[in-house]
């Protein structure tokens, strides 16, 4: 009965112990700062403690853990939030202006203006709108286009085919479509080209050259032979493509509209009267040679050249080896349809490469002759190769042959390749001889020329370094020929020279 009693007065001084225990954790927690939910959970905690520490020993909780609970921490983290929160007003939103236009960027207000202005001055008096007759002074004062494009713009404006072009046709056209803000090459692009092609090919060409032709006071001698205007109109087109059209494929692109000098050659013909100061395309003298060499070669009349047709040129100067080379048509596809001949486009390319070797079209056509296995660059047996038929034809001729090793020498100091096994086509474009090395691989006339060097030349060169090697050779070729005329001379428009059933689709 004793140690009942005795056992019960331990358990309740236990629980005294406890309960002051728990005092205690409250007073340190009011200390602390800790809240009474914080101070329940603490307490609740230390429930637990004298299972494992003596009573009285339990370490206190760190204020650091009392606060990591997860309300705690939300409820810290309010006045700390406080100080830093700021009333925003509404975002003004930003004004972007319209910088994509589908028809391109409109006139600014005082362009248009002015633009209007003239239009309205050459369409007054004339409420129903202008025939085609009267549309030059448009194409001229307002589009600032070549004349010879009137027929062609008017025929895009007036859809209908009404025969008239009203004012209010023309600036739904031209200002309203944005075309007044284009440069020139842009608009004479849009214009030409048809409306289902992005690009332009030799037949967009046609209607311009025939109001040109139909025009120009320099042609006007031409009107009495539609044949050779044909040719003529063809030619142009020819050397336009050769020169500007560097993918070769037939469709002139914008970008290459841009980069050659075409806009500039057709403002400059419809400027100049003397259709034969125009070097750039549309030279008469310069189509007179080209054709008049064509029609030597083509002894039969059939309109085609074949592989014994073109050795003969320039009195037998080109080797074997590179008219083969030619008629592979590695250096360009033939247009001819008829198997182992070239026809009159062919003979323009040709001969263009062949008269200017410091253009670059004809460094192109050149280097895929003597590159034999088109990897790209120009090797010593390639070249050997070439050379040794000019090496066979000085022999035979008695001239004083070189060997080829002094000619690779020669051509080594005069390109300065990047490689000295090799050269390739950037070497050759990097260098202002560079057409003279193909004169030394298969042009014996020319290589010889180049050796002694002509006082004449040289000193025309001197006196007129704009004129091309191609202007150069004209000038000499049509003086020849004229001086060379007899009664049949094709100059004249005879029409006993020509075959009509080979007459251009013009």
């Amino acid at each position: 009965m004793m140690d009942m009693e005795l056992v019960g007065d331990v358990t309740s001084l236990d629980t005294e112990l406890l309960q002051l225990t728990e005092v205690k954790s409250l007073i340190h927690g009011a200390k602390a700062g800790a809240s009474g939910i914080s101070s329940t959970s603490n307490v609740s905690g230390c429930n637990m403690l004298p299972s494992v520490f003596p009573a009285g020993c339990a370490p206190p909780l760190s204020p650091r853990s009392a606060s990591s609970s997860p309300r705690a921490m939300q409820q810290r983290s309010i006045p700390s939030l406080g100080p830093s929160l700021k009333v925003v007003g509404v975002p003004v939103p930003e004004v972007i202006p319209q910088f994509y236009f589908q028809n391109g960027r409109p006139p600014p207000k005082e362009q248009r203006k002015q633009c209007l202005s003239r239009i309205n001055d050459l369409f007054n008096g004339n409420i129903d709108g202008l025939q085609s007759h009267e549309f030059k002074s448009v194409t001229k004062e307002v589009c600032e286009l070549p004349s010879f494009f009137s027929s062609i713009l008017f025929q895009k404006i007036d859809t209908n085919n009404t025969g008239i072009v009203t004012r209010d046709a023309f600036v739904e056209y031209w200002v309203d479509g944005n075309m007044l803000t284009m440069d020139i090459a842009t608009q004479i692009f849009n214009i030409l080209k048809q409306s289902d092609c992005k690009y332009l090919t030799q037949a967009d060409f046609k209607p311009v050259l025939r109001e040109l032709l139909a025009t120009h006071p320099g042609l006007e001698f031409l009107q009495s032979t539609p044949e050779f205007q044909e040719r003529y109109a063809e030619t142009v087109i020819y050397r336009m493509f050769y020169y500007i059209n560097r993918s070769g494929n037939g469709h002139l692109t914008l970008k290459e509209l841009k980069r050659g000098n075409l806009t500039a050659a057709m403002q400059h013909a419809d400027e100049e009267e003397d259709i034969n100061k125009v070097f750039r395309y549309f030279s008469y003298e310069h189509f007179y040679v080209i054709y008049c060499k064509f029609w030597e070669l083509d002894t039969d009349h059939d309109f085609l050249i074949d592989k014994d047709n073109l050795i003969k040129y320039g009195n037998h100067a080109l080797t074997f080896r590179i008219v083969d080379r030619i008629f592979s048509q590695v250096p360009r596809k033939f247009t001819s349809n008829v198997e182992g001949k070239m026809d009159y486009e062919d003979f323009v390319y040709f001969m263009l490469a062949e008269e200017d070797k410091s253009s670059e079209p004809s460094l192109e056509y050149w280097f895929k002759c003597i590159d034999l296995d088109g990897n790209g660059v120009l090797t010593a047996n390639e070249m050997q190769f070439f050379y040794e038929e000019q090496l066979h034809r000085m022999e035979c001729m008695s001239q004083e042959a070189v060997l080829f090793k002094d000619i690779l020498c020669q051509i080594v100091d005069m390109i300065s390749p990047e490689r000295e096994d090799c050269i390739t086509l950037h070497d050759l474009k990097g260098c202002k001889l560079s057409g003279n090395v193909f004169n030394i691989l298969f042009n014996l006339s020319k290589f010889m020329g180049f050796e002694s060097r002509d006082p004449f030349l040289i000193r025309q060169e001197r006196e007129d370094p704009t004129l091309t090697e191609w202007d150069q050779f004209a000038h000499r070729e049509y003086i020849r020929l004229s001086m060379e005329e007899d009664g049949e001379d094709v100059s004249n428009g005879s029409v006993e020279v020509w075959d009509e059933s080979h007459e251009a689709p013009f």
